[in-house]
């Protein structure tokens, strides 16, 4: 029987040095898309997908997440006796219910890999999932509820992937495929950044993930991989083949938010898909194209 995906993990420990000095006091999942931050798109993903439980793996300085998930009693009554009722309810809806969010730290930056491990004992004996703030996912129903509605019927461990320029490769993590049916992929083993002659595949992984706990077995005993860093990539590839490894192409469009260009793309293209602002917004960049 396969176990339903219930609990989410994500991982926001990184400095964000990419978007200095913008992030010297602000973690950089807080950065808005539109009107609001990217840690929030994250976890309404999840949150539309069925999550439960919402596991934040943090650093120093990233109190602005935990304050952005709880209620703010000041405010809410500023607004409620100014009757502003949108904006009340739009604060009020970012609120989990209590016991469903957890936090622990990772108290040095030794990768993703690292940073999954850290949340080990919150995840406890069940499939779970991971949610990288910085890939940033237009999609409807979302990347998420369509893994989870894939995995509720072939079980093992699944990555959101899509297909990259072969001069690319070595920014990703790529399968070794088995086989592929033009949606979901199998694959024999993975590599982490390989450089794009040695790359089995132009098929890489992108920032969604569902994972057996058995992943936490490969990490315990993880060494430093690519960049001097423990990899998790390296991790679920030692679980292949005794555990099913999957991609797939899921439909939407993914913006990488990690560096300048892309958060740009995605900003524009997040309030293009706005009823209430995409006349406004392309009058503008008529301006400027």
């Amino acid at each position: 029987m396969i176990k339903r995906v219930r609990k989410a993990v994500f991982p926001v420990a990184g400095q964000g040095t990419r978007f200095l000095p913008a992030t010297k006091a602000l973690p950089k999942e807080m950065l808005p898309i539109v009107d609001r931050p990217l840690i929030q798109y994250a976890v309404d993903e999840a949150r539309e997908a069925g999550i439960e439980e919402f596991i934040f793996v943090t650093g120093r300085n990233k109190s602005a997440i935990e304050d952005h998930f709880d209620r703010s009693f000041e405010l809410e009554r500023s607004l409620n006796e100014k009757g502003n009722a949108e904006a009340l309810k739009a604060i009020r809806d970012i609120v989990l219910e209590p016991g469903q969010i957890t936090y622990t730290r990772q108290q040095s930056p030794l990768g993703l890999g690292h940073a999954v491990w850290c949340a080990r004992h919150q995840v406890g004996n069940e499939p779970f999932a991971i949610l990288l703030a910085d890939d940033l996912i237009l999609a409807r129903p979302g990347c998420l509820k369509q893994m989870i509605e894939v995995h509720a019927e072939i079980g093992g461990n699944l990555v959101a992937v899509e297909d990259v320029p072969r001069e690319q490769t070595d920014r990703y993590g790529i399968l070794d495929v088995t086989t592929d049916d033009g949606r979901i992929a199998g694959a024999k083993g993975l590599v982490e950044k390989p450089k794009p002659a040695d790359a089995p595949s132009t098929l890489s992984i992108i920032g969604r993930y569902i994972l057996q706990p058995d992943v936490f077995d490969e990490l315990n005993r993880a060494k430093p991989g690519a960049g001097g860093e423990i990899q998790l990539t390296d991790a679920m590839a030692r679980t292949i083949p005794r555990i099913a490894f999957h991609g797939l192409r899921f439909d939407g469009k993914r913006y990488d938010c990690g560096n300048r260009a892309g958060f740009l793309e995605a900003s524009i293209a997040f309030a293009l898909d706005r009823p209430d602002m995409q006349e406004r917004v392309r009058a503008m960049l008529t301006k400027y194209v």
